[in-house]
C-alpha cells in the first residue's frame, strides 16, 4: 500500500522501505556547476536503485538567452514529455535526491509543483548519506513505460520581473536573496556579471536551512524566517532561480501560502539597465 507522506522531505529509511513500488519514481539530481558533465557521469558511476536522471541544464531548464537568467526554466511541453518519458503521471509519487544539500533536487521539486504534481518531495540528506548508511546502489538503467502527463500550470507560483519591480515600489511583498552574504552585499561576484543585489530584500543564504546535509526541522525553521511574515508575499531570488528553490520549499514547509519564486533570479535582473542595483559593502 502506498504511504500517505505529509511535508515535502522524505528520510532515507522511507524511501528505501519504498524500492520496488509502483507508485515511486526517484530522481538523480546531482549536478556541478562547475563541470556540468559531472553529475551524469557520477549517475553513471552509481545511484540508488530504480533511480533516472534529469540534467539541470538539459532537462531542468532552457536554452539561455539575452533575457532570463543563467538557468531559464524548461519549455513545459517539453518538461512533462520527460516526465511521461520516465512514466511519471499525475498520480506518480516522484522522490527527488542530489549529493548537494537538495539544491538541483529543490528544483526539480519545484517545478513538478509549477506543473501542478501533488506527490513530489526531496530526500533528506542525500546521496552521501544513503551510501554511508550502507544503503543500496547500482549502475543499472531503469526502464518504465511511457506514460501521459497533463500539466495543469500553478503560474501563481511565479513572479515576473514587473512584480518584482513593482514590489520595490510599493513594499507589498517580502524579497529574499538566497544567495551567500558576500554575493548579496556585492562585495564579490564570482559567477554575474555585476554585483549586488535587488534593492529591499533581505538576506536568508539558502544553505541555512540545513544543518549540514540535513534539513532543519520545523522549529528551527521557524526560527530562521521569524522576521518574514506570513500576511504578505513573499519573493525568493537567488543567482539563477536554482539555489533560491530550498528556500522556497522551506517556506512551504512553515505554510507560507504566498510564495513565489522569481526564475530568472539576479542573473535576469542585471540584464536590464533601468533596474536599481543595491550594496552593502
Amino acid at each position: 500500500m502506498e504511504c500517505i507522506m505529509v511535508g515535502n522531505i522524505v528520510s532515507l529509511q522511507w524511501l528505501q522501505d519504498q524500492l520496488g513500488s509502483n507508485h515511486v519514481r526517484i530522481i538523480d539530481c546531482r549536478f556541478n556547476l562547475a563541470d556540468p558533465t559531472m553529475g551524469f557521469n557520477d549517475y553513471l558511476d552509481g545511484h540508488l536503485p530504480e533511480s533516472i536522471y534529469f540534467d539541470l541544464n538539459k532537462d531542468m531548464s532552457s536554452e539561455i538567452s539575452e533575457h532570463g537568467g543563467r538557468h531559464p526554466l524548461p519549455n513545459v511541453e517539453e518538461f512533462t514529455e520527460k516526465l511521461a518519458a520516465a512514466g511519471i503521471s499525475s498520480s506518480t509519487t516522484v522522490v527527488a535526491y542530489d549529493d548537494q544539500g537538495g539544491a538541483f533536487a529543490s528544483r526539480l521539486w519545484w517545478l513538478l509543483k509549477f506543473v501542478g504534481h501533488e506527490k513530489v518531495f526531496v530526500l533528506d540528506e542525500g546521496y552521501s548519506a544513503w551510501i554511508n548508511k550502507g544503503l543500496p546502489v547500482t549502475k543499472e538503467i531503469p526502464f518504465f513505460e511511457k506514460s501521459v502527463y497533463v500539466p495543469n500550470l500553478q503560474e501563481q507560483m511565479i513572479a515576473t520581473l514587473a512584480d518584482v519591480q513593482d514590489s520595490i515600489k510599493t513594499k507589498q511583498s517580502q524579497l529574499i536573496d538566497s544567495r551567500e552574504e558576500i554575493r548579496y552585499r556585492g562585495i564579490e561576484e564570482p559567477i554575474d556579471k555585476i554585483a549586488g543585489h535587488i534593492p529591499g530584500a533581505t538576506n536568508f543564504f539558502w544553505k541555512e536551512v540545513l544543518n549540514g546535509a540535513k534539513w532543519k526541522n520545523k522549529v528551527e525553521l521557524e526560527t530562521h524566517f521569524s522576521t518574514i511574515g506570513k500576511d504578505k508575499e513573499v519573493i525568493v531570488y537567488c543567482g539563477s532561480g536554482v539555489t533560491a528553490c530550498p528556500n522556497v520549499l522551506a517556506l512551504n514547509e512553515l505554510n507560507y501560502r504566498n510564495v513565489k519564486l522569481y526564475p530568472g533570479s539576479w542573473s535576469d535582473w542585471i540584464t536590464y539597465p533601468e533596474n536599481m542595483i543595491a550594496t552593502d559593502k
